[in-house]
């Protein structure tokens, strides 16, 4: 029924009578051409390494099988073009980058493949939901979560994605001694996560040095242009 078309992608759905359905998410998906090496990177590997978004909700779906092996999962939320993905190579874990920025998916299957990664699948859909229906609890062995949009208005606060709901769910995806890492150039949005991370009572960490293994993103040069402090926090499940 319309209520219920492509439940993967919130923000696109549609009311029993046809007017689209106003749902608040984290993120807002942008159009975009590929350049030409983008082309050529979607036509040769997205078939292999891009599961469609209208696959993840069909019943039964298992992570397990698009991998083609069993092994623990971590997800990076907005993964841009694919710098950390390419950079911090997980040769042990099924890795899932989560952008719903195709031209940047597209960029981050190119550089995969220049570094000669093949355990990295993509996918374009909304990550709350990814987590809640395709990740079973204990699951999560990571979860980086890089400059996400801070929605630095005051009253588009509430699109951000770190919040005590959304902390919870994390909390609960992740196996035990599981990581969160995050970073973010805005200073009221790691005083947010602070917030809302140390009151949940099943993670536990804070504010850290800067994660070494993390490349310098153009996310994260663009803030320390704008002189903005860059704010690392890792939390672990207990």
């Amino acid at each position: 029924m319309p209520g219920s078309v492509d439940p993967a992608r919130p923000g696109v759905r549609l009311t029993e009578d046809g007017r689209p359905l106003r749902e608040v998410v984290s993120y807002t998906r942008r159009g975009g051409r590929f350049s030409p090496a983008q082309e050529r990177a979607w036509a040769e590997y997205a078939e292999a390494w891009v599961v469609p978004e209208d696959e993840v909700s069909r019943p039964g779906f298992d992570w397990a099988s698009r991998f083609g092996r069993t092994a623990p999962l971590l997800i990076e939320i907005g993964s841009g073009v694919g710098e950390t993905l390419a950079a911090v190579p997980r040769p042990e874990l099924n890795v899932l980058g989560i952008e719903v920025w195709k031209p940047g998916v597209a960029d981050t299957l190119r550089r995969l493949a220049k570094a000669g990664i093949d355990n990295v699948r993509m996918c374009s859909v909304d990550a709350v939901w990814l987590l809640e229906h395709t990740v079973a609890p204990g699951a999560l062995a990571e979860l980086w979560t890089f400059f996400p949009d801070p929605w630095h208005k005051a009253r588009h606060h509430k699109r951000r994605l770190i919040s005590p709901a959304f902390a919870a769910l994390v909390a609960n995806r992740l196996a035990p001694g599981g990581v969160w890492r995050l970073a973010t150039d805005w200073a009221d949005y790691a005083e947010q996560m602070v917030e809302v991370l140390d009151a949940e009572a099943a993670l536990h960490g804070g504010v850290v040095e800067r994660w070494g293994e993390r490349p310098l993103t153009k996310f994260e040069r663009r803030g320390e242009a704008a002189g903005r402090t860059i704010t690392d926090l890792a939390y672990a499940r207990a």
